[in-house]
C-alpha cells in the first residue's frame, strides 16, 4: 500500500491538477498508516493528519490541497494524502502558507522525482538556515526572561541550579516541558502527545509545582538553569 500511494502523486496529480500549483511530482514524505480506501471522506482525512475540518478548508482555499465530491460529501484521493503529507511535514517545521505554496508551484515545474526531491531539499535547507537565524535572538530573549524572572541574579540562579538534582521528571513529563519551551500551546501538546487537552493541563500543573514556579514560563525559565532541559 505505501508504495503504491508513493507512486499516487506522479500520475493522480496530473489529472486532478486545480490551477492552484498542484505539482505533478512529490518528494518522497512518510504516510499516515492505515490509509483507507478512496474516497477517503473528509473525517477520515481530518484524523489521519489530526488536524480539523477547518484546517482542510483554509488549506483548499489557499489552493494547496483539492477536494472532490460525492454529492454533498467532500472526499480525497491517495494523491490528496500524499499532498496533505507534506503540507503537514512542512507546518511541523514551522514553514509559512506563503512559502508552501511557493514550493507547491515550484514542484508543479519539476519534471521527475529527483527534481521534486531536490527542489523540496532546498527549501528544507533555507527553513534550516532561518532557523538558525533565529537561534540567536532566542537565546538573548531568554536570557532576558530569565533576568525579568529572577531579577536577583545569580544568587537566584545558583539556587534554581540545585534543582537540577532534586526535581525528578517521569518521560512524560520531560517530553511535555521541552514542548513548552519549544513554544508549544496546550492544544498542540495534547495533539502531538496524542492525548486529552485536560490530560496535558494537568501534567503541566504537576510540572509547575515540582518546579515551585508561578506559571509554565517560569517553570521552563528554572529547567534550563536548572539543567533540567537544553535551552
Amino acid at each position: 500500500m505505501a508504495e503504491r500511494l508513493q507512486e499516487g502523486p506522479r500520475q493522480g496529480n496530473r489529472s486532478l491538477s486545480s490551477g492552484g500549483g498542484v505539482p505533478g511530482y512529490l518528494p518522497q514524505i512518510p504516510l499516515p498508516g492505515n490509509v483507507p480506501a478512496e474516497p477517503v471522506a473528509i473525517a477520515d482525512m481530518a484524523n489521519m493528519f489530526r488536524i480539523t475540518h477547518r484546517t482542510l478548508h483554509f488549506y483548499e482555499e489557499k489552493g494547496l490541497i483539492k477536494a472532490g465530491r460525492i454529492g454533498l460529501m467532500r472526499v480525497y484521493t491517495h494523491a490528496d494524502i500524499a499532498r496533505m503529507a507534506l503540507i503537514n511535514a512542512c507546518r511541523e517545521i514551522g514553514m509559512p502558507v506563503a512559502v508552501i505554496q511557493e514550493l507547491m508551484e515550484e514542484l508543479a515545474a519539476a519534471g521527475s522525482q529527483e527534481d521534486a526531491s531536490a527542489i523540496f531539499q532546498q527549501a528544507l535547507v533555507a527553513r534550516k538556515r532561518e532557523l538558525i537565524a533565529a537561534l540567536s535572538t532566542i537565546r538573548r530573549q531568554m536570557q532576558q526572561i530569565i533576568a525579568l524572572l529572577f531579577p536577583d541574579g545569580a544568587a537566584d540562579q545558583a539556587s534554581v541550579a540545585d534543582l537540577g538534582d532534586s526535581v525528578e521528571l517521569s518521560d512524560l513529563e520531560r517530553r511535555c516541558l521541552e514542548l513548552i519551551a519549544e513554544g508549544y500551546t496546550p492544544t498542540r501538546i495534547a495533539r502531538t502527545l496524542d492525548m486529552a487537552g485536560e490530560e496535558i493541563t494537568a501534567i503541566e500543573a504537576t510540572i509547575i509545582r515540582k518546579f515551585d514556579a508561578s506559571n509554565r514560563f517560569q517553570a521552563v525559565a528554572k529547567a534550563v538553569l536548572s539543567g533540567v532541559i537544553a535551552s
